[in-house]
């Protein structure tokens, strides 16, 4: 039954999480909780930075698994911020503590994945090279991380989705020019 005590770890960790700080949770109140014995702590995760990790890794993979494809950049940032929504205040408990750069990583890891996915999604019968492709999606990820890490050190007070969706209306067509930027048989004979 390694699953069911894994996942019986994670789960305490995370309610305990949406209930205090990280710098309040002990390794005993985790096993406390989900009555298990510190041994078995320690034969699935080394500490709790370590555990911080595999939950939000394994999110990601999830989100990885879960869009193949998307079809806008709502959809892409709606996926980036959907563990952030179910978890809000265990994520601001991770995000206002020392282990802040694990959410980060898995954060940036996220945006990658949907960011890439979104423009493969656009780019299906069209080509641009590799260049282009990789400026453009610095800019995706970056538009998504900055936005969301906004967000987030506002204290995850906005309806992100409202923010979301209003930056993505006002931004309506700018990936098309980009891309259009970027056909060699559309730039003009001086360029």
């Amino acid at each position: 039954m390694p699953n069911y005590t894994r996942k019986a770890i994670r789960d305490s960790f995370i309610r305990l999480l949406n209930e205090k700080p990280l710098n309040q949770i002990t390794i005993r109140n985790i096993v406390d909780d989900c009555g298990v014995n510190r041994n078995t702590f320690y034969y699935y995760y080394q500490d709790l930075p370590q555990l911080i990790e595999s939950i939000v890794n394994e999110d990601a993979d999830r989100i990885i698994q879960e869009y193949p494809t998307l079809n806008s950049m709502e959809e892409c940032l709606d996926a980036a911020v959907s563990f952030s929504l179910k978890n809000k205040i265990a994520v601001l408990h991770i995000f206002k503590s020392v282990n802040r750069n694990i959410y980060e990583q898995y954060l940036w890891r996220v945006c990658d994945h949907v960011c890439n996915t979104y423009l493969n999604t656009i780019l299906a019968d069209r080509e641009i090279s590799e260049s282009d492709h990789q400026v453009i999606i610095c800019y995706l990820k970056c538009l998504s991380f900055g936005s969301i890490m906004d967000w987030l050190e506002r204290g995850m007070k906005d309806n992100v989705q409202i923010l979301i969706h209003r930056i993505c209306e006002l931004k309506k067509g700018h990936l098309e020019e980009m891309i259009d930027r970027c056909d060699p048989a559309k730039k003009p004979p001086n360029a």
